[in-house]
This record gives structure tokens, sequence and C-alpha cells, in this order.
């Protein structure tokens, strides 16, 4: 019978899992120096390792001969455990089996001795699915088990885990797999299956796979099924994705205003069995890559692109300001949401590049803003341009100026009439359609206004004044908080693009105060939008059930590092001409 990739390549050592040196490092030097614990708790998203760490952890705890903290796979133990003679390692489901009956059976069966190996290891996944009382029954036991016994706890959603629980648990947090690892593994596993596949499919299905290696692996096994070479095409056929060209066909006439080239376009794919959900997020990261591209110094290291895609997506966000890039995202991220829920999927990303392509339909504030902003900009450049962006391949054409000729004949009018823009080479000039946030001023050492202080409804009475603030203490009280991955997923579900902007960011609590350190100035200005900062701050009560004021970190300064203002004094005195002389 055939074995599926991900089963049959499934790591059967820690070295050999990708992605996750955090983890696999710790466990081996805790196995080489017997430090084992009696209760592990593995979190991440899917497809990430915590299973397969969970089962080498059993077979390691087990292994006659251990072999520098990793299971021989050679003794009878381990393969025992692989092909599951030895019971003395239960896999359990809490999913199924989530009751407290259930976890009564496996409370009294920890009771006995291992038949064979040193340890019994129970390995529940999908912890968070088990009930209260079953949670309440696995207290005592997870916190003192027989010395025979190892529980392995896996979870996706730690966040709902009581803290009884978690506190009897040594924790390990598995990352999302970087593009490059999961490359890498699939060439690993495509050469040992005696097929290629090339770097930009790899790349596109690590895309695809969201850092999750078995849904990359399980990908790589339907792209084989049809070739044994994997290209691109492949890849995009057998995923039942749009390909790139479709993708800047799509974006290139919403950023034209061409509505029938979009509806054209989304019908076509339409025809040919695109899935209208999956290229609607594929539109939604597409713009996400144009808003990175805008906004990091390095955007190729937080995007998957080939070069010649990548130079085309420049040209399209030099088209299109910051506000309007998240304009876009949000209108997809709202349309995304919806499939599923009343009109067909179609309908609803028709009606999404409807208002794209024709912002006068739509009537919310933030279209008007950019109407409005769009009439301000045109009347102020006093330039032309007179072509749009090609439909298949975007070229910036050059400005002609505005000097108004002699009167001439017009001529026939076309049957699409270009949006008229201004493109200016030098980005750091460019006038935006939608006006950012002025920047964040810097924190004074010494002040009574808190970081991000709070826009509060005006009112003809003068407002009340603020409490005194010591941002001082606040900064060298502040501490790491842990918690914040948890929140920027969260953040997910309320916008993408918003999750995006704070993806490698770290946030320091003190007090009721929480602090965002952050190296680019995206997610403060997404802070100073009172709509996006309650978005945020809901996700962050979710996860942790507190209300934090939301500001910027700046580390504390050093004592020795501050001026004495009596020096800089007489330094200047003496710049001045004036010398003092100080008796003793």
């Amino acid at each position: 019978m055939y074995q599926v990739l991900y089963r049959k390549w499934r790591p059967q050592k820690f070295s050999d899992v990708a992605g996750q040196p955090q983890v696999t490092k710790t466990l081996e030097n805790e196995l080489k120096s017997g430090r084992i614990n009696h209760a592990y708790l593995f979190t991440g998203s899917r497809g990430t390792g915590k299973t397969t760490c969970a089962k080498i952890l059993a077979k390691a705890v087990n292994c006659l001969n251990l072999q520098d903290g990793n299971p021989c796979c050679e003794c009878e133990n381990c393969k025992g455990i692989d092909d599951g003679s030895i019971l003395d390692v239960v896999e359990m489901d809490a999913a199924s089996n989530r009751g407290i009956d259930d976890i009564r059976a496996v409370i009294d069966e920890a009771q006995f001795r291992p038949s064979r190996g040193k340890y019994r290891v129970y390995i529940i996944d999908e912890v968070h699915m088990l009930t209260e009382p079953a949670f309440n029954a696995l207290l005592k036991t997870l916190e003192e088990p027989p010395e025979h016994v190892v529980f392995v706890l896996a979870t996706t959603e730690v966040h709902k885990l009581p803290s009884t629980i978690l506190s009897r648990c040594q924790r390990f947090d598995f990352n999302r797999i970087s593009p490059e690892d999961i490359k890498n593994r699939l060439k690993f596993v495509a050469e040992n299956e005696g097929a290629s596949i090339e770097d930009d499919a790899a790349y596109l299905i690590a895309a695809i796979a969201d850092g999750a290696m078995r849904d990359a692996l399980s990908l790589m096994d339907r792209c084989l099924g049809g070739a044994d070479t994997i290209t691109t095409e492949i890849v995009r056929d057998s995923a039942g994705l749009a390909r790139k060209d479709y993708l800047f066909e799509l974006s290139t006439a919403c950023i034209n205003k061409n509505t029938a080239k979009a509806l054209e376009t989304l019908s076509r794919l339409h025809r040919e069995s695109k899935d209208m959900a999956r290229l609607c997020d594929e539109l939604l990261d597409h713009f996400r890559s144009l808003m990175m591209i805008k906004c990091t110094r390095n955007p190729q290291s937080h995007i998957v692109m080939s070069a010649d895609e990548f130079e085309l997506a420049q040209t399209q966000a030099d088209y299109l300001t910051l506000g309007e890039i998240v304009y876009i995202m949000d209108i997809l991220q709202n349309t995304y949401q919806r499939m599923g829920k009343g009109n067909s999927n179609k309908t609803e990303l028709e009606m999404a590049l409807v208002k794209l392509s024709a912002p006068d339909l739509e009537g919310t504030n933030e279209a008007l803003t950019a109407r409005v902003c769009a009439l301000e900009k045109a009347l102020k450049s006093g330039v032309t341009v007179k072509e749009t962006l090609p439909e298949t391949e975007v070229k910036v054409k050059e400005v002609e100026s505005k000097p108004k000729p002699e009167p001439k004949p017009e001529p026939e009018p076309a049957e699409e009439k270009p949006v008229e823009r201004k493109i200016e080479e030098n980005k750091a000039e460019e006038k935006e359609v939608f006006p950012e946030p002025p920047k964040m001023a810097p924190v004074p050492k010494s002040g009574e206004i808190p970081p991000i202080p709070e826009q509060a409804e005006q009112t003809p009475d003068p407002a009340p004044p603020q409490p005194k603030v010591n941002l001082e203490e606040i900064y060298n009280n502040a501490k790491p908080f842990r918690q914040w991955p948890e929140v920027v997923e969260n953040i997910k579900k309320y916008s993408k693009g918003i999750a995006a902007a704070f993806n490698n960011t770290n946030a320091f609590e003190s007090g009721n105060y929480l602090l965002i350190d952050s190296e680019s100035e995206i997610p403060f200005r997404l802070l100073k939008e009172s709509s996006q900062r309650a978005n945020i701050r809901t996700a962050i009560q979710e996860i942790t059930g507190k209300v934090y004021k939301l500001g910027p970190y700046k580390k504390p300064e050093k004592k020795e590092d501050k001026k004495d203002p009596l020096n800089d004094l007489v330094n200047d005195l003496k710049i001045s001409g004036i010398d003092l002389k100080v008796d003793n």
C-alpha cells in the first residue's frame, strides 16, 4: 500500500527536524544529561512538528543506545515503538477522547509499570479539546505522576488551556517553518523519490503551506502524481491557484480603475475552475507584498517572489500610496470573511473588484477620503500621465509637463479613458493619496505625557489636566511580554494586514502599559488610528484578559550615559571665551 510522503519521510531523530532548533537542541541536551521532565507541552500552528517531536521523545527516553540525545532507531525498543509492538507509548486524540472517563482510564493505566521500556509515555494531541472536568481530573496526576510516566501534551490553541495545566508543564513553542527550510526539505525528499523540483516551485509550495511542513509535503505528493519534474505551473494547477500574471492583471485593472477588465479576468479564472476564496486570499497576499515593498528596507526577505515578479511588483507599488494599499487590503479581507455566508464566492469577489476599480460607488469614509485626496493631488500636481498600466506588463511612463499649448481639435474618445496619475521618480517626494498620520515625536527623557495618549472626544469644555506619568519609571520597570506572539496571531482574525505589520516586533509590559518595540514606523501609525488601536487592544484582551494602554518601547538610559548639565554649561562658557576658576 502506498504511504504518503509526510508519513514516509517523518523525521526519526531530532537532528532531522527542520526549522525548530530552539526545541530540538534543548530536548537533546536534557536527554544527554538525564534531566527528563515529567510533563511537556508542545504548542504551535499545524504541521510544525509537534507530534513528530513527541514521538521522537518517546523513543529517546526508552532507547537502549542513546546517541548524542537522539534515539538510535536500531535497538529493539526503537523498532518496537515504530512498528507498534511495544505498548508503552500511548497516543491519544483529545478531540475524540475528551471526557472525564477517558482521562480516568489514562490515570488508572499509568499506575502500571512499562512492559519493556523504561517509561510509559502518553502523547495527548489537541489537548485543548478536553472538557473542564477532564482537565481537573488530570491535574494531580500531571503534577506528581508515577516516576515511570512522561506526559507530552500538544495543542494548536494554547490560550484555551487552564493556567493550572500550563504551570505543571515544561513548555516548548514551535515556530512556523521558514520558506528556506521547507524548500531544502522538499528538494531532499524529491531527490530520494527519484524526482526533481525547481527552486521557484519549492518556494511557491512553501508560501502556500504557510510554514507547515506537513501541508508542503502533501501538496508535493499531489504534484508528483502528474510529473517527475515539479514546476511552478504544476504547483499552481495542483493547488488550484491563479498564476502570478493573472494576479498582476487583476491588480493592474484595479490600479487603472478598469472595471470591465477586472471582471473579464475574474470570469476567465472562474471558467478555469479557480477557487474564488483562494484567489481572494492570493490577491490579498499580493497587495500585502506591495505593502512590504513600500515600507521595509529589505522586502525580499518578507515575500516569496521570483526576480521578474518582484520587479513588476515594485513598479505597481510605485503607482500606489501606502494608504491606498491598506484600503484595498481591508476590502479584500472583509470580502474573504463574508465568503460562504450568503452570496456565492464569485459574486462577493466581483463586488470587491467593482469597489476597488470604481471607488465612487463605495460610501465609506475611507473611500470618500480617497476621492477627495485624489482630487487635491490632481489639482496640486499640474501634470498628466496619458498611459495607464499595461494589462500584462507593468511599465512606468515618463511624465509630461502641463504648460497649456494652443488649443487643438480633440481626437475621437477611446474605448477606455486612462486615469490621470503623477509618478515621481523620487519616492521621498511623493505625496500620498491617503495622508499618513504624522510621525511619532521622540519620547522625552522626562515628561508628563503617556507614550501614546488616548484620543478623547472633542468637547467645548477644556479637557481636564492629564495625571503626571513618570516615563522613566515605566521604561525601567518594563519586562518582556511573553504572550505577544499569541496576540499577533489573534490579530489575524481582525485584519491580516495589521497582523503582518506587527510581525518581527516585541512587546514589554509595565503595569497597565504594553510597550511595543519595532524598527518600523508602521505599527505606530496603526496605533494612531482609533479603529485599528481598538482591534489591537481587543485582541490583547482576548489573550490576557487585561486592558492595556499601548505605547512605544524605549530602552532606559544607563546612568553613565546621562550628561551632567553643569559640565555642559562650563563647556559652553569656555567656547564663549569665559574662563571659570573653581576654588578647591
